[in-house]
Order: structure tokens, then C-alpha cells, then sequence
């Protein structure tokens, strides 16, 4: 067995050490408490603290809990305790695990987590990053056990044996991870940053609080009141050769083709089902879907999908991405969905009639390009900066396989 990295600080050198878990943490399962004593209070950790963030601070925990000073230093988490998650459905999550990173606040942890308090010598960066590896989380998820639910215990915890370094390795390890960490975070609130300003300019074009201009500098012509029915037309065309058109699927993010999404044949091969026909350019939404948002303009391309789903054509005299824009927004969606219809037993669905019996103010054609054309500039500056992100995780995905073993 390799006890060594691939990639190492120029300084070290050595085998790694074996060490079982039970000889730096000490483990104990989280707190149950009355449904009255949430909502107030410290704050408690729980399963989505551990899953979604890089680590864990007192700021970023989401719940709060009612608890006495007795029962709170019982149930402590303080800086360099670790937390796993103790139960999950799928075996891929369950003993996930995370660090709590704050020197000046005190939390605790809920009963579907494990606290490990720190009794032992070791870097939290560098145990929260050798948790994460795929080794490590092999180790743990060979242990578990259930059937409906996947579950692991302070005493399988206790047994998993891991290699680790000396301990100012494990420091400068840590230290550089840890800088790598806040480059994706610095991206992450960038992007967030840029996602924020194009809603805010989204609705105050849409309320007409900003207005624009031609190359003239003449005011545009007064929105005018339309009907969706009067933009839109249901596009009714469906198709069986199977190989004339590539066969796709349609989720809130967009149209993806069904061999890249679901590993199938990118060319629909059968020839007796009926397939519907969308266009390049046409809005396209699933009307069970709408909550979830999937609703979007075709920028894939002619291709047919699934007749549970709806596709318009934009009328000549607008522009298919403001109408996408349009149409795309939340608060849109909130309004339409007025239409639904349906039980529990039926999914709630909007039907494209009622789709088309919205009604609000459109700009002329000439001022929808415009508007359109600074959604889109905005939209590239964004797709730019996801690109950096994407760079930087796969950076740190790297590191992660070759820095630890």
C-alpha cells in the first residue's frame, strides 16, 4: 500500500502514519428536542450545515435551538470538532463529514449528526479535506448498514483508520487548501454579486423604471397591453421518422439531448410514437413543471421531445429572447401559476390556453432587441465568470486526489 502522495511541500518526506479516528475524536450523537424549543436560541447544527458548506462557522448555520447552559456544554461544537452526518437514503452521503471553524462562538448539533470533539493532535482543514477523499469515504461507507436508510455509529466511526502526515505537514496542507477554498468562495459571491444585479435591472426594466432610448436619443413608443395569445402560438407538430430531428428533454436549466443527459441514443429510434416538434427560437415549458421553474427558450436547435410538454412559436413582430427573458422570470411564473389545475391524486399543471390568456405590457420590436441585447451581454459576463468557477473546482478536485492518499 502507497503511504506516500503523488504531490508533496518540497520539505517532507516520509510514510504517512495509520491512525484510527477513536484516537483523536471523541464521538457523541446530537441532541432531540421538543418542537417548541426550535427556532430560537443558539445555534444547532444540522444535516444541510454539514452538506453544503465547506466548512462549518457559527454565522453560516441555519437553525437555532432553545436549550440551558447545562445541556449546551454537553452538546458543545467548538472550533476543530468534527461533524458527520449519522443518516442518509442513499449509502453515498451517509458519515459525510464536516469541520466546525469558529474560535469565538460556541454551537451545537442535532440528533441526526455524530459530533467527533477534538482529543487529539491534527489540523482541522486537513481532516475536514481527508474526510472529504474518496478513501476516506469508502472507509466509512463499507461500514454502514440499513435498508431503506443507510446509518453509521460512533463505533464504526471509532474504527476507520486513516493515514496521516506529521503535523506541520498536515498544517501547511491545510493552510493551502484552505486559501484554494476561499478562491472558489470569492468566485462563488462574485457570480452570486452579478446574478443579483441582473434580477434587480430585470425588474426595473420589466416595471419600466428604467427606460431606454433609440440611436437618436428619442424616447421609444408607449408599452402596449397584449395577451400572451397574441405573442405566442402552440407549435402542434409532431413527428415519427425518429431520425429526422435529435431527441431531447427539458429541465429548468435548459434542453439537453437525451444521449447526453440520460446516456440513451442521441437519435430517437422508434418509429410508432409520436414525438413534438420544437424549433430554434421557440419557448418551451413542461406544465406540471412550472414551480420548479422549467420553462425556457429553445437555443439548442430543431429537435423533438416529449408531448407532455409545450412548445410556442414567437410571433414575427417580437423578439424571441425578450420573450424568453420575459417568460423565464419568477414572478412570472407566480403569476401564471394562478391557472393551475388539478388534485393530489393529478399533477398541478398550467394548460397552454390559459398560458396564453396572460396579459401585460410589451415595448416595441426595436426596444425589445435592445433590452434583450443587455440581458444577453450580461448573461455572457456571467458565463465567464461560471467558467473561472468550473476552472477552479476541477483545480481543487485535483488537488484533493493528489495531495492526500
Amino acid at each position: 500500500m502507497n503511504k506516500t502522495p503523488k504531490l508533496r511541500f518540497n520539505e517532507f518526506n516520509g510514510d504517512w502514519k495509520p491512525k484510527k479516528l477513536g484516537e483523536l475524536l471523541e464521538f457523541k450523537n446530537g441532541i432531540n428536542a421538543s418542537k417548541e424549543q426550535y427556532g430560537f436560541g443558539i445555534k444547532f447544527i444540522n444535516v444541510l450545515d454539514v452538506l453544503n458548506n465547506d466548512y462549518i462557522t457559527y454565522d453560516n448555520i441555519i437553525g437555532k435551538v432553545d436549550i440551558d447552559e447545562e445541556t449546551l456544554e454537553k452538546n458543545s461544537v467548538e472550533y476543530g470538532d468534527v461533524l458527520f452526518q449519522r443518516s442518509s437514503e442513499t449509502r453515498e452521503e451517509v458519515g459525510t463529514a464536516n469541520v466546525y471553524l469558529d474560535k469565538e462562538k460556541k454551537a451545537t448539533f442535532g440528533g441526526f449528526i455524530i459530533r467527533g470533539k477534538k482529543n487529539g493532535e491534527y489540523n482541522p482543514v486537513f481532516i475536514n479535506k481527508l474526510l472529504k477523499t474518496s478513501k476516506a469515504r469508502k472507509e466509512i461507507t463499507s461500514r454502514t448498514g440499513g435498508s431503506t436508510r443507510y446509518n453509521v455509529g460512533q463505533e464504526i466511526l471509532k474504527e476507520v483508520e486513516l493515514l496521516f502526515p506529521s503535523d506541520d505537514e498536515q498544517k501547511k496542507i491545510g493552510k493551502f487548501l484552505y486559501l484554494v477554498d476561499i478562491k472558489v468562495q470569492k468566485q462563488n459571491e462574485k457570480i452570486q454579486i452579478m446574478q443579483n444585479y441582473k434580477k434587480g435591472i430585470m425588474q426595473k426594466i420589466f416595471k419600466q423604471k428604467i427606460k431606454f432610448k433609440d440611436e437618436n436619443g428619442r424616447e421609444y413608443p408607449n408599452w402596449q397591453e397584449k395577451r400572451l395569445r397574441e405573442v405566442l402560438k402552440e407549435r402542434k407538430t409532431y413527428s415519427t421518422k425518429g431520425l429526422e430531428y435529435p431527441h431531447v428533454t427539458l429541465s429548468k436549466d435548459g434542453i439537453y439531448d437525451k444521449g447526453e443527459r440520460y446516456e440513451r441514443d442521441f437519435l430517437v429510434k422508434t418509429e410508432n410514437k409520436s414525438y413534438k416538434v420544437t424549433l430554434l427560437g421557440d419557448i418551451c415549458y413542461n406544465p406540471a413543471n412550472l414551480k420548479f421553474g422549467v420553462i425556457c427558450i429553445n437555443n439548442y436547435g430543431d429537435a423533438i421531445f416529449s408531448p407532455i410538454y409545450v412548445t410556442f412559436e414567437v410571433n414575427k413582430n417580437f423578439d424571441n429572447n425578450y420573450i424568453g427573458y420575459f417568460l423565464m422570470r419568477r414572478d412570472f411564473i407566480d403569476r401564471v401559476r394562478r391557472y393551475e389545475e388539478g388534485t393530489v391524486y393529478e399533477r398541478m399543471s398550467v394548460k397552454p390556453e390559459d398560458f396564453l390568456k396572460y396579459k401585460t405590457k410589451f415595448p416595441c420590436l426595436c426596444e425589445q432587441e435592445k433590452i434583450a441585447k443587455l440581458f444577453i451581454k450580461i448573461d455572457e459576463k456571467i458565463e465567464k465568470e461560471n467558467d473561472k468557477l468550473v476552472l477552479l473546482n476541477t483545480l481543487r478536485k485535483g488537488l484533493l486526489q493528489q495531495m492526500f492518499i
